[in-house]
């Protein structure tokens, strides 16, 4: 009986379990605004504005206004974390995503489809967007 279940067991000790692609690196904003560098952040990751490829409208210095925490309204948009959180799970990644623009933090996923593309996606309940963000050079 124990030697019908050696070649299954060895099945599944020669299987890999699926491990997310690392996703540490400065990846370009899907509207091209803004490099965002992600990596280690105590046991987490997350990612920050880096730099900005196009100005926001009061410039580098830009300040969180539209946060809805009034006290983090005086921080600058430069170097903040907009990825936090994330923990490896399964294939990908998961976290919240904060949205300058719009002051919102959402459930997020982030999964690197190759060397140079990161899908990154924000949620509200089951509803899904997704964007794609390309490798900094």
């Amino acid at each position: 009986m124990i030697g019908r279940f050696i070649p299954l067991a060895a099945l599944f000790l020669a299987a890999p379990l699926a491990a997310a692609q690392p996703v540490d690196g400065k990846w370009i904003t899907a509207e091209r605004d803004a490099v965002i560098t992600v990596g280690d952040c105590g046991s987490t990751k997350c990612g920050r504005i880096l730099r900005f490829l196009v100005p926001p409208p009061q410039g580098a210095d830009q300040r969180d206004v539209n946060n809805r925490d009034p006290a983090k309204r005086s921080r600058k948009l430069l170097g903040m974390p907009v990825l936090s959180g994330f923990r490896e799970e399964d294939d990908l990644w998961r976290g919240q995503i904060y949205d300058p623009k719009s002051g919102k933090t959402y459930r997020s996923v982030i999964r690197r489809i190759n060397a140079t593309t990161l899908e990154v996606k924000g949620c509200i309940g089951p509803f899904c967007q997704t964007q794609i963000w390309k490798r900094a050079s």
